[in-house]
């Protein structure tokens, strides 16, 4: 893939305004419930086959709504994350895991590591080569990228109701992060926090560090409740409310030495 690639797909991955110049890279590490036919149904229950367990509602649509407004090349995942979790490293039982919350995986049980490595190689691998070029050939054209990624949660997780509704999370790097929760009190009717409802000691920063640190990139993971992203127009609404937070954000990193490049 090369920045004149705008849009492309293949098997694990999908690209959208790949010759986006705005100055931010997006992932979308859950955006698909598709479950390659290799794969059987994982054994799922007919209940959970569209659950928040097997992917992000709404995340896909915030995320392209973000790409088209910030002018930022989006990839995103086109597998179930229940196949492979793109937000997790291979020696990570969770990135294949028998069990997400309430909803058992069977058939993640007992795999071979052949059948590990297999996933590994045909879903992982080409979603992160696909970062890792991207990221090259923009920091060859001398663009600055902040590394954004796009995540939806549930309202309800083990019977406890989640106040928190925009989740602004990082890793060590918090400059991101924390210019856009300088700008929360743009947002007055949102629950907006930081870390929450996950943290680095969840495991859930591997995108941030895997793409984001080790390229020098300023970085963050947004989580939306996914009860706010129901409809076309509500997951255009909370887009619109992300940019208040995200462009006055983005300026501030440019304007006080740039987000990496």
């Amino acid at each position: 893939m090369s920045l004149s690639d705008s849009n492309a797909r293949c098997e694990a991955y999908e690209v959208f305004n790949g010759a986006g110049r705005g100055g931010a890279l997006i992932l979308c590490e859950h955006a698909s419930h598709h479950i390659p036919r290799r794969y059987g149904d994982l054994g799922l229950a007919e209940a959970d086959r569209k659950s928040h367990a097997v992917w992000d509602p709404g995340a896909r649509a915030v995320a392209r709504a973000l790409s088209e407004a910030l002018d930022a090349p989006l990839i995103a995942s086109r597998v179930s994350r229940l196949v492979y979790d793109c937000n997790r490293p291979p020696e990570a039982a969770s990135a294949m895991p028998v069990k997400s919350e309430l909803v058992e995986v069977p058939g993640n049980i007992g795999l071979r590591p052949e059948q590990r490595e297999e996933r590994i190689h045909t879903v992982y691998q080409p979603f992160c080569d696909a970062v890792s070029r991207l990221i090259a050939a923009r920091k060859a054209e001398g663009l600055e990228t902040a590394l954004i990624t796009i995540h939806s949660f549930t309202p309800i997780y083990f019977g406890n109701q989640r106040a928190v509704e925009i989740g602004i999370l990082h890793d060590t790097d918090s400059r991101l992060a924390d210019a856009m929760l300088d700008h929360a009190s743009a947002l007055p009717h949102r629950q907006v926090d930081r870390n929450e409802p996950y943290g680095p000691t969840d495991g859930v920063t591997h995108s941030l560090q895997y793409h984001g640190l080790k390229n020098g990139l300023a970085n963050v993971m947004i989580e939306v409740r996914n009860d706010l992203l129901r409809t076309p127009q509500e997951e255009a609404q909370i887009a619109d409310e992300l940019m208040t937070l995200l462009r006055p954000a983005l300026a501030t990193l440019q304007a006080e030495g740039g987000t990496g490049a």
